[in-house]
């Protein structure tokens, strides 16, 4: 097996870390965000008409914050600029569905004093979520190049990656440490071939952290991702992490909130701190309903929707700009936990405005706010 080093070597003579380069926490300072433009009929209910509403809330939100570029396929150009105000960015840039946050780059920073950084970007490799064994489409040509399109629009350097990875998968503290799962990172319909030594390997030398932490799974019900981290716990900021949490020990998602628990109370970050961790209450059990179910077309190759299944429903999936927060919200029967959610996020980020968009038809398509965005770091620190 070759090691992370020699396989980078074929494709840019050094790996980011090794050139100064680190992946920085999501709070630092953005030059803008990133989103795709949803119309999948096999994924999103009546030809996207709904979700397409829901993207146009969130960018609206973001947009309040900071520049928002949104990326729609050639055909659906016309309909995300009419839908759209008018201060977000509309470019064509071709996808076979809207998950930037999986499909786009993993942007990195390398400072270059005078409180200015460079900027490049991590073009990891693409498999719709598990390719034969579980992927969610199967075909993903589209989605596998929307890294290096991004990077060629910006004109940032791109460090082409072997390893099939997505930005959701990874959360991290800016310092040197990095949260993930092991249902996902250590998924067979990954990367088989790698053992659990070498995918750190490989998150070392390409963004740049030095401790990996490992929670076993991730939320339940998100079969979409193999238990993406983005969906289930997060860094608030150095030493501290939001936990999905449910107080319900009937609930399957109790056992395994409290086994992350412990897993985290146990740990220690890059610079030997233990962590504070905070408990972000979940919404409580959404499903699919029939009606949901019935307005999204069955495609061979594509995963069903099927009415009465669990949504993998969390506030751990909210997006951090600058100077706000962007969290989902799902009406209803959540409405009380939307609220609660909200006002524990206003709690642990009191210098942003905390900001609450219905997202439900998001969330009926595998993932949530934090999926459908890409933060592009500022090259100006202050």
């Amino acid at each position: 097996m070759s090691t992370p080093l020699a396989l980078a070597s074929a494709a840019y003579p050094e790996p980011p870390a090794t050139l100064g380069y680190r992946f920085p926490a999501e709070w630092e300072p953005h030059a803008g965000t990133w989103m795709g433009w949803p119309q999948r009929p096999d994924n999103w209910r009546n030809h996207a008409v709904h979700v397409q509403r829901a993207f146009v809330a969130v960018a609206t939100a973001i947009a309040q914050f900071e520049q928002v570029t949104v990326c729609a396929n050639a055909e659906q150009v016309a309909t995300a600029r009419a839908a759209l105000p008018g201060q977000i960015e509309v470019v064509c840039v071709a996808q076979d569905d809207s998950w930037f946050r999986d499909t786009g780059p993993t942007f990195v920073v390398k400072a270059e004093g005078g409180g200015q950084r460079s900027v490049a970007g991590v073009d990891w490799q693409f498999n719709a979520w598990g390719g034969e064994e579980g992927g969610l489409y199967d075909s993903w040509d589209r989605d596998q190049a929307v890294a290096a399109s991004i990077l060629q629009m910006r004109g940032l350097r791109r460090f082409e990656c072997p390893i099939v990875m997505e930005g959701g998968s990874i959360h991290v503290d800016g310092e040197g440490t990095l949260l993930t799962t092991e249902e996902c990172l250590l998924n067979s319909n990954r990367n088989p071939q790698l053992s659990r030594a070498e995918i750190e390997g490989w998150l070392r030398s390409m963004l740049g952290v030095q401790t990996v932490i490992w929670l076993p799974r991730g939320l339940y019900a998100d079969d979409d991702t193999n238990g993406h981290i983005d969906n289930f716990a997060c860094f608030a900021r150095p030493g501290v992490v939001l936990l999905a949490w449910t107080d319900d020990e009937s609930d399957p998602q109790h056992s395994i909130s409290l086994e992350a628990l412990e897993v985290l109370s146990k740990a220690r970050d890059s610079q030997g701190r233990s962590l504070q961790v905070i408990k972000l209450p979940l919404p409580p059990p959404l499903h699919i309903t029939k009606e949901e179910a019935a307005g999204v077309e069955v495609v061979p190759g594509s995963k069903a929707r099927v009415a009465g299944d669990r949504l993998a429903g969390s506030y751990a999936n909210f997006y951090l700009c600058n100077g706000g927060v962007v969290v989902p919200a799902f009406g209803g029967e959540a409405a009380e936990a939307d609220e609660r959610a909200r006002q524990v996020l206003a709690d642990v980020f009191p210098e942003r405005r905390v900001v609450s968009v219905q997202s439900r038809e998001i969330l009926l398509g595998g993932g949530n706010i934090h999926c459908v965005t890409q933060q592009e770091p500022a090259a100006a620190t202050g």
